[in-house]
């Protein structure tokens, strides 16, 4: 079987070999979809902070099931869909023991710092799989990893999302997907900003209230003609830039919340006495939990997303690096690349 390796920055070779043997719990499945994540983008430059070569991508994912060794049928058997839940932990360390195993003290993630799924067959063990509804396409099962992104963030913020007035910065997949999590979840109005025509115009069709382009509009007077003198309920940072950083930084309500989802190449500078001045919180986000999966899937099978809208295209897993070459050339238009096995 093939094996895709990036083995530098830009540069990935194909390797032939062998299909794994299955040890007691493990299951082999058959790739369907990968998605191509802004992280991984991150990594074929060269700038993941946390990655080094050579290394196997793929975490978004979907799957069949091709066979099982020592797994309940009930869990899964030959045939089911899946996705993987692609955090490797310690389950030693205070956040494992504390029941937050995904910001474990030693935590590997699949197609970072251990091998991801970028391969004809892959087998993994059966706890990191999650089934998906039998009438669930392959595209969609592949975006529920980054749509578990989205419930996690909105789940870290101390409010209930219903009813609320929320900002959204960013509008490429995650921020996209955010801003519809928030929509599901029974947000009073939306904002989403972006300087991408393409990726706006995008959100409009996914039912995003309002999109701001910040280059033709003051982002902080959208806000309060939109939401009223109150301003944003919670902002969310889906762009990870020192501007964008910066810019919530002086919107924000004295006293709110700004959940950071964004990964950053590189280090920012934060204004420290505008956040202890105005008391606001800011919040991490990193990956997911099981039940973010959980959620996710719910959300999709209830029909309350557009995520299918976010594909904009797809290469077979032999045209790898021209799906990188492509995102490159197409910032503003590719949104959610997927790449296929069949």
């Amino acid at each position: 079987m093939l094996q895709a390796v990036m083995v530098a920055p830009g540069k990935i070779e194909f390797r032939e070999i062998d299909i794994p043997k299955l040890n007691p719990g493990e299951v082999l499945v058959k790739m369907k979809m990968i998605g191509v994540c802004g992280s991984d983008i991150h990594v074929y430059h060269g700038k993941h902070p946390f990655t080094s070569y050579p290394v196997v991508q793929g975490h978004e994912i979907s799957a069949e099931v091709v066979e099982t060794m020592g797994v309940d049928e009930k869990e899964f058997k030959t045939g089911d869909k899946v996705t993987v839940q692609p955090q490797v932990v310690c389950g030693e360390c205070y956040p494992c023991k504390h029941g937050d195993y995904h910001i474990c003290d030693n935590l590997k993630v699949m197609g970072f710092q251990v091998d991801g799924m970028a391969a004809e067959y892959v087998a993994v063990d059966y706890k990191k799989l999650i089934k998906l509804p039998d009438d669930m396409s392959f595209e969609e099962g592949a975006l529920i990893e980054p749509l578990a992104v989205a419930c996690h963030a909105l789940g870290r913020s101390s409010l209930e999302i219903k009813d609320k007035k929320i900002v959204v910065i960013g509008a490429g997949p995650i921020g996209n997907l955010v801003a519809q999590t928030a929509k599901a979840k029974g947000a009073l109005r939306v904002i989403i900003s972006d300087v991408s025509k393409e990726r706006l115009r995008l959100a409009e069709e996914c039912g995003i209230d309002i999109t701001v382009n910040p280059l033709e509009e003051d982002l902080k007077s959208v806000i309060y003609k939109e939401f009223g003198h109150d301003g944003a309920d919670l902002i969310l940072d889906c762009a990870g830039t020192q501007k964008t950083v910066r810019d919530i930084v002086n919107i924000a309500r004295k006293g709110s919340e700004i959940i950071i989802v964004a990964v950053f190449p590189e280090e920012i500078y934060v204004n420290m006495g505008i956040v202890q001045d105005r008391e606001l919180k800011l919040i991490g986000s990193l990956m997911y939990k099981r039940e973010d999966y959980f959620e996710a899937i719910r959300l999709l099978a209830d029909k309350k997303k557009y995520t299918s809208k976010i594909i904009t295209d797809f290469f077979d897993f032999k045209d790898y690096k021209a799906a990188y070459e492509m995102i490159e050339e197409k910032k503003d238009s590719a949104m959610k690349v997927m790449i296929k096995f069949d």
